[in-house]
This record gives structure tokens, C-alpha cells and sequence, in this order.
């Protein structure tokens, strides 16, 4: 079977996620270059942008950071579009076989992760001390919370906030962390959904898991292993001098060094406008992590997570061999290769193992530690999640017989761009500047153009005025569409509850799809039935 080709070599010397292009469009295949290269011109390629930036050039726009999130370019060759989902007729699985009940409406989207109920199998995270996670923390945190999903607050954001209080090398407290622990209680029903507070190594120095646990009672503590900007530590961008030497101070890794004379002048004449801050890469061990998670939780953490990200697939059976060990909640695998602030581009288009692959592995490993009698932690997959019919997919190829082993989804990309579009719409609208087509077909108020409204006003009363915008934006993305969405999928295969869909409701629509998951072709599927039915 013939499968679809994309020209990834075009994109080696231009990539919009750098703002790069080239002069002509029939680039050469091999090195994505133009076939002739000429002195005079105009244009900004790779090559050029490295000339005059350097390591600038490794990174999404740099200008942007704060403001964007960023994703791979490459087509990985397989992907949820590969797979298409079985509809089924007289079969109905989780509700009376009633046509008054077997409604859509009544299907059941929640899940249970790690020890926490969601009323839809998503997580929001971790968006951690990124400056575009800071800036629409409000909307994120209200809206994930009336959506009834879990929200995980990221790495470092205790040892970026400029106001925490650091006794004896540990925080005490942090305005930071408080408010995105806060705001996301403000409206949190304490049945659905948890805040989770993720740590990783610099987290851990700092005593961020105890100030999380004791002083904001937080019940979630999750440990990352890695991955942060991609597979080499989290990265920020960081615009003030002053702000760029507390951070080494507080022992990050500042890049150029801020406390060089040369470096400082070069920054106040303008030569570049950003430091680098990085974070450590943390070296897990079982024995340290076993202990790390038991300390944990006479620490008083209620539910212990684990992040990591697509490494290879020994490191992917070591995760979970440890995680069984450690008998940990839950464990989050991220898939290539997206990011929301600095992931340098190349990392993410051409590094680590992407999401379906990923995924078939993790399977793997949960059927052996399962064999075995062995924990098998509940599991959470991320990596360009946008969709219902992507969830579902993830979730059913994931059931064997016995019931799914992943529990949700991690989304961070898309509930960030549902809150920024809404923030920006709700301002066109403020300065008399929606696009034309829009206003005439939603309205000219966010009163009128966010559906979801008359709903939260139902619901909330009077306190619909302490949600943002913002946070509306994203529960009409999370609540009303893909909660819907879900629902309607569930009912079209006629299974009424989240934990009844499983392999036997996913075809593969390639050859590559089939091989990498074991889920049967389209023309493999069902064949002994015909014959079994017929005769």
C-alpha cells in the first residue's frame, strides 16, 4: 500500500516555526536549499537567520516567545488519522436498549486517573514557568476547573517568581504558585478534577513538593523526568538583566552568563534582547525514586504522578518498570513534538518517538508488568491532542478486555490557543475591531459570540461575572465540544460509557498504522464474522 509522502526536506532551511523562508519554492530535496543560491538576496533562510543569530535560530521566533506556543512541522508517517472508528448498529453496551435512552446525550465521558475523577478524560498542563502559561494562567486554571478536568502547574515556577521567600536554600513561599493553586480552586466543585503541582529537579533543591503539600494543601504532586524543553531541561526566555542574575543566583543555568561585564553591555547596546534560562536534567534511579515517592507520601501527598517524555523504548520499559515499582497513580507519556514556550525546533521535529508509536509501546509494557501480576500504573498519553475523535482513538486502542490502560489525555497547546483566541477576540470586540464575517455571524459581544454563556449563567448565577472570558473560551472548547463530540463517537459505537470502547472498535486504515499497533486493517476486520453470521 502506497502511503502519503510529505517533502519534509523542504523544511530544513525554512520553517515558519523560525519565521524562515526561501527565495523560491522548488527547494532542493536533499538539502532544502534553493537550487541556486545567490549573493543578492533578499530573503531570510535558515542558513541566513544562523548567520546573523546563531543559537537564535534554533528556537521559535524568539520575539514571540511569551505570547505563542510552538509544534513540529514533520509528518511522522503515522499519526490518529491513520485509524478510523467502528460504528456499530444492533449491539448497545453501558445503557438500557431503549431508543428513548440511547441518546447521545446520555453518554458517559468521565474518567478516573491516578486516584482523581474527571468528567472528561483530559488533563491541561503542564504549563509551568513559561511566560505564556503565566499570562493566561487566570483563563486556563477557571476554565479547566468548570470543565471538570485536571490542571497540572509546570516546573520552575517557584524559582522564576521573583517575589518567592527562599529560607536555608527552600522556598517558604511563593505569590506565584499560590495564585495558580488559587485560581483554579476559585471555582474548582471538589469532586471533579485536581490541581497538581509538578516538580522537577530544580523544584526539588528548592522544597517546592513541601511548601505545595503543607502550605497550599495541594493533593497532587507529580515528578518530571527530563523533559522539558524536549529531552534537555526546561527553558525560558528572560528579558531583564536583573531578573537574569537572580536566576543564576538561585542556581539555574543562565546563558549568555549575566554577570559578565562583556555580556551586560552587549545587552544593553541591543546585540540580543533574551537570555537563555535552563534547567538540569534529572538521572533517575529505581532505588531513589521508590524511596522519593514512599517520602512523598508522608510528606502527605494524597496521589503521587509521573511525567516523562518520548525516549527511546528501553527507556520507555525502565519508566515503567520503575513506576510499577514505586507503585505510583498515574504516569504521563508525551509524545513527539510540540511545546509551549522554547523547545528548540529541530528537537522537535526530528527527536524522540511520536505519539501512536509511542503509545504501542507503553502498551507493551503495561501487558507484561500486567502478566506478571506486576502495579501497572494508570496512564496518560500527550502529544498533539486537539480533538474527541483523537481521544477516543487513544483511549480504546489502549483496552484489550479488560478495561482501558489509559485513562486520559494530556492537553497543552490547544486549551492554551482556546484561551488566547478568546482573550483576543474579547479585545477586538472592546476596540470595534472583530472581522467583519464574524461579527455578523456571532455577534459583536462576548455576551452573544461565546454559545456557552447562557449556560454558565444558569449555573453560576450572579459569580458568572468572576469568569474571564477567557475561561469561557476554553470550557466551550472542552465542555461543549469535545465533551459533546465524545459523546456522540461513544454513541455511534454504541457504547454508552468511556471505559467500555477497546480495540475491537478501531480499524487501521495503513499498512504502517497496522503493523506499529496490531489494530487490524479495514479489509481484515470482522472477516470471520461474515461467514460466522451468514451461514
Amino acid at each position: 500500500m502506497t502511503e502519503r509522502v510529505h517533502p519534509n526536506s523542504s523544511y530544513l532551511n525554512a520553517k515558519s516555526t523560525t519565521g524562515t523562508q526561501t527565495r523560491v519554492k522548488d527547494t532542493s530535496p536533499t538539502s532544502g536549499m534553493c537550487p541556486i543560491c545567490i549573493r543578492d538576496c533578499p530573503f531570510m533562510c535558515e542558513i541566513g537567520l544562523s548567520a546573523f543569530r546563531g543559537r537564535e535560530a534554533l528556537y521559535p521566533v524568539p520575539l514571540q516567545f511569551g505570547a505563542s506556543t510552538a509544534g513540529a512541522l514533520k509528518d511522522f508517517r503515522l499519526d490518529w488519522s491513520h485509524f478510523n472508528i467502528q460504528s456499530a448498529l444492533f449491539e448497545v453496551h453501558g445503557i438500557e436498549a431503549d431508543p428513548d435512552h440511547a441518546i447521545f446525550e446520555n453518554a458517559n465521558t468521565e474518567t478516573t486517573v491516578g486516584g482523581v475523577k474527571l468528567k472528561i478524560p483530559i488533563m491541561v498542563g503542564a504549563l509551568g514557568s513559561t511566560e505564556v502559561a503565566r499570562r493566561n494562567w487566570e483563563g486556563l486554571a477557571i476554565g479547566t476547573a468548570i470543565s471538570g478536568a485536571s490542571l497540572i502547574i509546570g516546573e520552575n515556577v517557584c524559582g522564576m517568581d521573583e517575589n518567592s521567600i527562599i529560607t536555608n536554600g527552600k522556598v517558604t513561599h511563593s505569590e506565584e504558585l499560590k495564585r495558580r493553586v488559587d485560581l483554579y480552586r476559585k471555582f474548582w466543585d471538589g469532586k471533579y478534577g485536581e490541581i497538581v503541582v509538578q516538580t522537577n529537579v530544580e523544584d526539588q533543591r528548592l522544597g517546592v513538593d513541601v511548601y505545595a503539600v503543607s502550605k497550599l494543601e495541594v493533593n497532587v504532586i507529580e515528578r518530571k523526568w527530563g523533559q522539558g524543553a524536549k529531552a534537555i531541561g526546561g527553558e525560558v526566555r528572560i528579558r531583564k538583566l536583573e531578573k537574569a542574575i537572580m536566576l543564576k543566583k538561585r542556581g539555574y543555568i543562565v546563558i549568555p552568563d549575566p554577570e559578565d561585564p562583556n555580556v551586560q553591555q552587549a545587552f544593553r547596546e541591543g546585540v540580543f534582547q533574551s537570555f537563555e534560562r535552563h534547567s538540569r536534567v534529572g538521572i533517575p534511579k529505581l532505588k531513589d525514586f521508590v524511596e522519593d515517592v514512599e517520602w512523598l507520601r508522608q510528606q502527605g501527598a494524597k496521589h503521587v504522578y509521573l511525567k516523562t517524555g518520548a525516549y527511546r523504548p528501553s527507556a520507555v520499559a525502565y519508566t515503567m518498570k520503575i513506576a510499577s515499582e514505586a507503585k505510583i497513580d498515574s504516569v504521563t507519556f508525551d509524545g513527539a513534538g510540540g511545546g509551549t514556550g522554547m523547545s528548540p525546533v529541530p528537537m522537535m521535529d526530528e527527536m524522540s518517538i511520536p505519539t501512536v508509536y509511542l503509545e504501542a509501546l507503553v502498551l507493551k509494557c503495561a501487558q507484561i508488568l500486567k502478566r506478571k501480576g506486576r502495579h501497572v500504573p494508570d496512564i496518560a498519553m500527550a502529544g498533539g491532542f486537539i480533538n474527541e475523535t483523537q481521544i477516543f482513538k487513544a483511549i480504546a486502542m489502549s483496552n484489550y478486555g479488560d478495561g482501558p490502560y489509559v485513562k486520559a489525555v494530556l492537553m497543552g497547546r490547544s486549551p492554551l490557543t482556546a484561551v488566547m483566541k478568546a482573550s483576543y477576540f474579547v479585545e477586538l470586540a472592546k476596540e470595534g475591531k472583530l472581522p467583519r464575517s464574524f461579527k455578523e455571524r456571532y455577534g459583536d459581544n462576548p455576551e452573544k459570540f461565546f454559545i456557552s454563556m447562557p449556560e454558565l449563567k444558569a449555573k453560576y448565577g450572579e459569580r458568572v461575572k468572576e469568569i474571564p472570558y477567557e475561561a469561557v473560551g476554553l470550557y466551550g472548547y472542552l465542555h461543549d465540544r469535545i465533551r459533546v463530540g465524545l459523546m456522540q463517537l461513544l454513541a455511534g459505537s454504541r457504547k454508552w460509557r468511556l471505559d467500555l470502547i477497546n480495540r475491537n472498535d478501531l480499524m487501521a486504515l495503513t499498512e504502517r498504522a497496522a503493523k506499529v499497533t496490531g489494530i487490524p486493517l479495514v479489509e481484515e476486520a470482522e472477516q470471520d464474522a461474515l461467514e460466522r453470521i451468514l451461514e
